[in-house]
């Protein structure tokens, strides 16, 4: 029997090797995209647009989260001039594993993780404390924390990424990070 996850994805490169390994280690992965921080919205849809491609040649289910980028700067309001890293980070992970966490639940999934953990852009301990926080506000949820950087996953991304010929952006995708 397979172990049923939500795992919220930020685009195909760093997907493609988790999902790999989830499907190698008894895990059936149901894609979460939500990601509105995602600018401008050529580049969201670019990076949706190739998610959802790979999903359906893995034959995983896709969930498609909002868009909604004026919302995201609303909560991000004051934390503009933040580095990456910094608190506005924090407050975006939080917002999107909220989302992840509401929906698994509504889902009835037990588990959910992310692939920001395996983002050589992000905090690990960014990402697992809102990870937590987001499962804490949810009933019945847990937050899978695991470092997807490791057991050779930075290495088999890079292989995926000229196999399946993936877009890969430079930036984490929100128009602050770009300056960076």
């Amino acid at each position: 029997m397979q172990n049923k996850i939500l795992l919220h994805t930020c685009c195909a490169p760093c997907s493609a090797p988790i999902i790999e390994w989830m499907l190698n280690n008894d895990y059936m992965p149901t894609l979460f995209f939500f990601n509105p921080n995602i600018y401008p919205q050529e580049e969201y849809k670019k990076r949706k647009e190739e998610c959802i491609c790979y999903a359906e040649k893995q034959d995983i289910r896709f969930i498609d989260g909002d868009y909604d980028h004026q919302q995201w700067l609303r909560q991000m309001a004051s934390l503009e001039e933040e580095p990456e890293r910094g608190k506005r980070c924090l407050q975006c992970f939080k917002m999107r594993l909220y989302a992840t966490a509401s929906i698994a639940s509504e889902l009835q999934f037990t588990q959910f993780t992310t692939t920001l953990t395996g983002s050589r852009w992000k905090s690990l301990s960014q990402i697992t404390e809102a990870g937590k926080w987001a499962a804490a506000q949810c009933h019945d949820i847990d937050f899978w924390d695991k470092d997807w950087k490791k057991g050779g996953l930075t290495e088999r991304r890079k292989i995926l990424l000229q196999e399946n010929n993936f877009y890969n952006q430079q930036y984490c995708g929100c128009e602050f990070s770009i300056r960076t």
